[in-house]
């Protein structure tokens, strides 16, 4: 078989190791299917499930938390698993993206398509959901864990990192342009009226005047689906460049990636769990992560029904993540100015202010652009951190364990976990939150409650959650000086390890 990963098209370095434009690129395209997918689903699949599939708000609950929950479960296996992978011609982690897309993109596309029959929805949704989180697991933590593998140099990685969230943010704008655009101009149509409450308790809306949109729902359908087509089309397409435009480092996975000997999954959850900086890290980064996931989950309904905007709210939606793209070099920058900690700090909070006005003052258009555009300069700081400093907790356990080593995909793979898992308790909570506050299914308006609701999950469950993954953060101790004393004993135990190679192989030859 014909490894295109080991001589691979685009890849080039010059004599000081150093990649090019053109392998970052190669390489930072290769996250954006992720984005692609996960924005998608992130805004719109809560909305998709209401309005489209028309599920009780209830069952979409339980689809949105156990697939994510299920997701979060599969990535800490799925790290073990590649942790334990043999090195092939194609590298380690590239086998497995590359056999994972076909069945991810397959599976993503069947998440959009609404079955004929109406008792099976449920678990028509649950179980394609689940499976392609599960995939799309396969693709995704060998792809994290590829940062360790490019290059040995810490700038170069930080380098390819900024790349990297620049085309993930990208994703997500042209994840949200495709789905917002396409499905926008086909918006299932809503029931007008007074909101009265039937005999069996449900609620609806009937007669009063509205407009209408004359567009069917089968219309609608079909839109969703055009879209899922569209997105599985780019997620094949950026894996192939992936696939042909990177290689593994094999000389890192023999320096410093080999595990020593077979470490079991409860070895390895108790290796990560009791490392303080990880620890400290992911905790923070879970409570900001799950603030920002509260908003983007619950944004579409609250742009449709709190403040008005039926037909804007793709537009909106799509200011917020071009902004977040337009932002990733300036934060970039920051973090290589003042200090990664110093980016956490102003970056993350950037948003709150604009977040507490969305909620405070009567309903505008023009505000909710603004709001968009600060929103988004916090994203990209929210995308482009986490990833930037996962590498230096590896780089610090290296140094603390120099006889321990190979567990790149275990520390990237629980990181995800806890994301995921944070994911999955913030769309589960939201949508049961608005099933208890009486929303009401392709409703033209909603009740107070749900527009209260609403607000809550944009707006104040949101900043709290910031502040307290702020307080957390504030204990991680790997400041700047701390870093750069791990990149010069780092390559000075690669300096050793070059020295006793070049000493057996000579030695061999005599």
């Amino acid at each position: 078989m014909l490894c295109a990963s080991s001589l691979p098209i685009f890849q080039r370095r010059d004599n000081n190791g150093r990649l090019s434009m053109c392998s970052k690129l190669c390489y930072a395209i290769g996250g954006a299917p992720y984005q692609i997918t996960g924005s998608a689903l992130g805004f719109f699949l809560q909305i998709y499930l209401l309005d489209v599939a028309q599920l009780d708000p209830l069952y979409a609950s339980i689809i949105l938390f156990v697939g994510r929950a299920w997701d979060a479960v599969t990535d800490p296996t799925v790290g073990f698993l590649v942790s334990r992978s043999r090195w092939t011609r194609c590298g380690r982690m590239m086998p497995w993206i590359l056999i994972s897309t076909p069945f991810a993109v397959l599976t993503y596309f069947l998440i959009w398509y609404v079955p004929p029959v109406e008792q099976g929805k449920v678990l028509w949704y649950l179980v394609f959901y689940c499976l392609f989180q599960s995939l799309q697991t396969c693709f995704h933590v060998p792809y994290s864990a590829l940062t360790m593998f490019i290059s040995m140099d810490q700038k170069e990685r930080d380098s390819a990192t900024a790349y990297r969230m620049t085309v993930e943010v990208l994703g997500t704008v042209v994840g949200t342009a495709i789905q917002g655009q396409i499905v926008g101009g086909a918006i299932a149509p809503c029931l007008p009226g007074d909101l009265d409450v039937l005999d069996n308790g449900n609620s609806t809306l009937l007669g009063s005047d509205v407009n209408i949109t004359h567009i069917s729902l089968d219309e609608t359908k079909q839109a969703y689906l055009i879209a899922s087509a569209v997105i599985c089309t780019m997620y094949v397409l950026c894996a192939a460049v992936l696939f042909l435009g990177v290689r593994e480092q094999e000389a890192n996975f023999s320096t410093f990636s080999q595990p020593t000997e077979p470490m079991s999954f409860f070895e390895g959850v108790r290796m990560v769990m009791g490392y303080g900086p990880y620890v400290k890290l992911v905790m923070g980064f879970l409570f900001t992560s799950l603030a920002f996931m509260l908003l983007e989950g619950n944004f579409a309904l609250f742009i449709t029904y709190t403040l008005g905007f039926r037909n804007d709210f793709q537009n909106i939606l799509l200011v917020i993540m071009l902004s977040g793209t337009l932002s990733i070099p300036f934060w970039q920058w920051f973090l290589i100015r003042f200090g990664k900690k110093t980016a956490v700090y102003i970056g993350i909070t950037w948003a709150v202010p604009f977040m507490i006005l969305i909620v405070c003052i009567e309903s505008s258009l023009i505000v909710a652009y603004v709001v968009s555009v600060a929103a988004g300069v916090s994203v990209a700081a929210a995308f482009l951190l986490p990833w930037s400093m996962l590498p230096d907790v590896v780089d610090d356990f290296k140094v603390k364990n120099p006889d321990s080593s190979g567990h790149e995909a275990i520390f990237y793979s629980f990181y995800v976990f806890f994301t995921k898992f944070a994911s999955g308790i913030s769309l589960g909570i939201s949508t049961l939150s608005l099933d208890f506050a009486g929303y009401v299914t392709r409703g033209c308006s909603q009740p107070d409650a749900v527009n209260l609701t609403l607000k809550v999950l944009v707006s104040p469950a949101p900043v709290v959650l910031i502040f307290l993954g702020l307080f957390i953060f504030k204990t991680y101790p790997i400041d700047e000086e701390r870093r750069q004393g791990n990149r010069k004993l780092l390559q000075e135990m690669a300096s050793d390890q070059d020295s006793e190679t070049e000493s057996t192989e000579l030695g061999s030859v005599v």
